[in-house]
């Protein structure tokens, strides 16, 4: 196809907005401490270079999935997490319409094409990978699954009595535990009873946990999640909260004591950067 000046600077310039996510920066580690909630200490450089990925504005157009894995193979992150190596290895699957709750604003229904948990890489790769993909910082990423999970696949939580709520394959008392069976999976503890059509992926994959956490997240940010008024809440739900959003992920409410609780957790994990502490490993 024969592209017009014009056209051809339309491309760049939409090129451009995607790239603006994408700088390079020094990573940084910092000295050991005693526990997972430790002051912050002064980092020290390490001299490998690494893409880090931030967070685009709601609406944004955000990179496809294969240019987000480009991109993080072109800066490779080792192995901390050797554990995960079976379910870092395994891609997801797409799921179905009912995906996103009904109380969403229909807009919602473009992000349901892009969940596919299509990535293979190692642990802090699958994280930086979901975090280009839906637009928000890696490091909030890496905050988030160190709170949820300590960034383990097999992490399992929320036991609970119920039959109903079990998972196929976890059944009451399948996984250890007599009398419970565990609703939240994976390295960023997505929960089964409200995301089945992400089932088995979200349990067998790291990468389709991370996918579909990070999408949710992003319906948040997008301002479709307008049922979130209809519920207790500190304060009325907005577009553009990127701290209100990830409060949610744990409350499933919008800035109430919990989710706010629950921020100042991954805010700290943040500032402390956790990820890169020795003891982390």
């Amino acid at each position: 196809m024969i592209q017009t000046t014009q056209t051809r600077r339309l491309i760049g310039a939409v090129l451009l907005i995607i790239a603006a996510a994408v700088v390079v920066i020094v990573h940084y580690s910092q000295p050991p401490a005693s526990s997972r909630f430790r002051p912050s200490a002064s980092p020290s450089p390490r001299t490998s270079e690494v893409i880090q990925f931030g967070t685009l504005p709601p609406g944004a157009k955000l990179p496809s999935a294969a240019q987000c894995a480009r991109w993080v193979h072109a800066s490779p992150s080792p192995e901390n997490r050797p554990a995960n190596k079976t379910s870092n290895g395994t891609i997801g699957q797409h799921v179905g319409p009912g995906f996103f709750p009904a109380g969403d604003s229909p807009q919602v229904r473009t992000l349901v094409p892009l969940i596919s948990g299509d990535f293979t890489g190692t642990t802090e790769e699958i994280l930086r990978w979901a975090a280009c993909k839906w637009g928000i910082s890696q490091n909030i990423v890496f905050a988030q699954a160190a709170v949820e999970s300590w960034w383990r696949q097999d992490n399992l939580g929320d036991w609970r009595a119920d039959a109903k709520l079990c998972p196929p394959g976890h059944g009451v008392g399948a996984d250890g535990r007599p009398g419970a069976c565990p609703q939240s999976y994976g390295i960023l503890q997505t929960r089964y009873p409200y995301l089945e059509t992400s089932w088995p992926g979200i349990g067998t994959s790291t990468a389709m946990n991370a996918d579909v956490t990070y999408a949710i997240w992003r319906s948040c940010y997008d301002g479709y999640e307008v049922w979130l008024n209809n519920e207790p809440r500190g304060q009325q739900y907005h577009a553009g909260d990127l701290w209100g959003c990830v409060g949610r992920w744990y409350a499933g409410s919008w800035h109430t004591p919990a989710a706010n609780e629950y921020i100042g957790v991954v805010k700290q994990y943040l500032q402390e950067r956790v990820w890169e502490q020795p003891d982390f490993n």
